[in-house]
């Protein structure tokens, strides 16, 4: 058990749109990335998402509305529901999220990461 400061993790790295894994609790991963510009449209079929906003704004599109996430907010994303991140400025964000899921979801293109890095 170590106590892990996420400012020193997210200084390790400088890629948007990669998450890194920080630890693990039970059958999830505790994820942190740096997101700027417009991600894609896409779904996770099968597992929940959820962006804790550590900096900056984070605006997440929908079909039908846009849901701004200001710093020490967070959105839980159900399965199923299409959707598409979007960082105007540089955005820090903590995830929890299934181990199974890909940051891509139902895409998978040159932006998919299909293994992450731990930290």
């Amino acid at each position: 058990m170590d106590k892990i400061n996420i400012r020193e993790k997210l200084n390790l790295f400088n890629e948007y749109w990669s998450p890194r894994i920080l630890g693990e609790v039970n059958e999830s991963y505790v994820k942190i990335a740096k997101l700027k510009g417009e991600f894609l449209w896409h779904i996770h079929e099968n597992e929940d998402e959820m962006f804790y906003v550590l900096k900056g704004l984070l605006i997440i599109k929908f079909r039908d509305k846009d849901v701004i996430i200001n710093e020490g907010e967070f959105l839980i994303i159900p399965k199923g529901i299409e959707h598409m991140p979007v960082a105007e400025e540089e955005v820090h964000v903590m995830l929890i999220e299934a181990k199974t899921t890909l940051n891509t979801g139902d895409v998978r293109n040159e932006r998919t990461v299909e293994k992450l890095e731990k930290i």
